[in-house]
């Protein structure tokens, strides 16, 4: 991934619990930021970076994320006082995806989807836990006539309760069933094999390796950052093991609708 670093604030982003903004960078672009130093913390940043690294792996369109550098001075220029603190706590290394000028928020009624694309959303979804896909937050884009899949910092809600984690990486996703693509997913079970196909060790461990050391912090349960890195390794590779049970879900939930 590449890093980039902020030059200007643009715009805050208030509609998100974490206080995102859209701020210029120094490859002339401009990116949606999520801030290190927000309420939700590190974790938001980690389930974003992971959870948006795998879609793309499994061929899911996602705009492209970059680390955004940020210094404590960029602080200066911003009247509030509530940005001026979330930029300082936020300093170093940061998460930003591409800003997407002119883009929709997804409506189902006025845009049905690809059963193939819906199925490989809804299987994505369940693999990482994903609670934002639903009718009042989809989280999904429409760019230049495509889906965009936006903000997953709420994914991967297991690493909220790492005493738990070993056991939640076997249960199934029930809340799937809230999904705003699941009518259209009628191909769930036919997709399997090829998604898990293309998540590999290899491919998981190269994507959490991109989590920044600066990131795997805070967190009791582990005494170090290779063994925090350790456990999100473990999960993931034992879900992916283990996935009949939220294929199986997503099946029966898709199912209700008929």
């Amino acid at each position: 991934m590449r890093t980039v670093h902020a030059l200007r604030y643009v715009t805050p982003l208030r509609e998100g619990g974490s206080l995102p903004a859209i701020v210029e960078t120094d490859d002339d672009g401009m990116v949606v930021l999520k801030f290190r130093g927000a309420g939700q913390g590190p974790k938001a940043l980690i389930a974003e970076l992971i959870a948006g690294e795998l879609a793309r792996t499994l061929g899911l369109p996602i705009p492209e994320m970059v680390f955004v550098d940020l210094d404590r001075e960029f602080a200066r220029t911003e009247p509030d006082p509530e940005i001026q603190d979330l930029i300082r706590a936020s300093e170093g290394l940061n998460l930003g995806s591409d800003y997407l000028p002119g883009a929709i928020n997804y409506d189902p009624a006025a845009m049905p989807v690809d059963a193939g694309l819906a199925s490989r959303i809804v299987w994505f979804d369940a693999f990482t836990s994903n609670v934002d896909r639903t009718a009042r937050n989809p989280n999904l884009m429409v760019w230049h006539r495509e889906l965009q899949l936006i903000d997953h910092g709420a994914a991967m809600y297991f690493h909220h309760d790492w005493a738990s984690a070993g056991e939640a990486c076997e249960k199934p996703f029930v809340l799937i069933r809230d999904h705003v693509l699941l009518p259209f997913a009628t191909d769930i079970a036919a997709v399997d094999d090829a998604l898990a196909a293309r998540l590999p060790d290899h491919e998981i461990e190269r994507i959490v390796a991109l989590v920044p050391d600066a990131w795997l912090v805070d967190e009791p349960a582990f005494e170090s950052p290779a063994a925090y890195r350790q456990a999100y390794l473990d999960y993931l590779k034992q879900r992916l093991r283990r996935r009949a049970a939220f294929v199986q879900e997503a099946v029966r939930a898709h199912a209700a609708y008929l």
